[in-house]
């Protein structure tokens, strides 16, 4: 690793870190539930070190708990992270140059965390396309080590936090400072809201289906919103008098 790769590794890990502080709650709360939903304590810890998803960790964590079918199990947490779909496809043509190994390292590493803050990076004028999947990695594996650890000391010590603590607010807090900042145009707020409106109408729904719905909702929302205002925005190129 030269200077500058070293360089642009710690830059990742210092973007990544104030993200963190919702992060190691999340973790914490995710191996204590785990357990103490009838998980075993190796099972909770190898979700973490293999699936590496938190939302869908969570939701297969209760769904295998309350004896759900395994296709509704697969189903629900394949759609939950379809958004890794979005992430990847808007990522590609920045690392397509890298060798396949970095490529997979890169593709285990992508987080909602993980992918907020290298974006920003990677669409950044100033950042080298010959360093910058470094600062991906620092990002990512600072991430990956926090989730790990975090987990680690839900499954071994998480009977012991008091309850009045509720840290389990450290997971809204967390995605709001990921989402908020995306909010800028009609497709993302149209995405965003509907997704939310359709969760709240099925949150009782079993087995997280209202998880399902939402996704799916918010997915569909979006892509409509974004292919109507960017054909509007072809034709306002060509045409000053289009309306916004």
């Amino acid at each position: 690793m030269t200077s500058l790769n070293r360089g642009q590794f710690l830059a990742g890990v210092r973007a990544e870190l104030p993200i963190l502080v919702g992060v190691v709650p999340f973790g914490l709360i995710f191996g204590a539930v785990a357990v103490a939903g009838g998980l075993p304590p190796l099972l909770a810890q190898a979700m973490s070190s293999v699936v590496f998803a938190g939302s869908a960790q969570f939701i297969g964590a209760q769904l295998m708990t309350a004896g759900a079918p395994a296709l509704v199990l697969l189903a629900t947490t394949f759609v939950v992270n379809l958004r890794h779909l979005l992430y990847s496809a808007s990522l590609a043509h920045h690392v397509h140059h890298l060798p396949l190994r970095w490529r997979l390292m890169l593709a285990y590493l992508l987080t909602d965390e993980a992918y907020a803050v290298t974006i920003v990076h990677y669409t950044d004028p100033a950042s080298s396309p010959a360093t910058r999947h470094w600062y991906f990695l620092g990002a990512g594996l600072a991430l990956w080590t926090s989730w790990q650890a975090s987990t680690a000391l839900g499954v071994f010590f998480g009977a012991a936090v008091p309850a009045a603590w509720s840290l389990d607010f450290a997971l809204a807090v967390t995605f709001i400072g990921i989402v908020v900042p995306t909010l800028r145009d009609r497709p993302h707020v149209g995405a965003a809201l509907a997704a939310a409106l359709v969760a709240v109408l099925t949150f009782a729904w079993p087995y997280k289906l209202g998880l399902m719905a939402a996704a799916l909702t918010g997915i569909v929302v979006g892509v409509t919103l974004d292919s109507r205002y960017g054909a509007r925005r072809g034709r306002r190129a060509t045409d000053p008098e289009v309306e916004p």
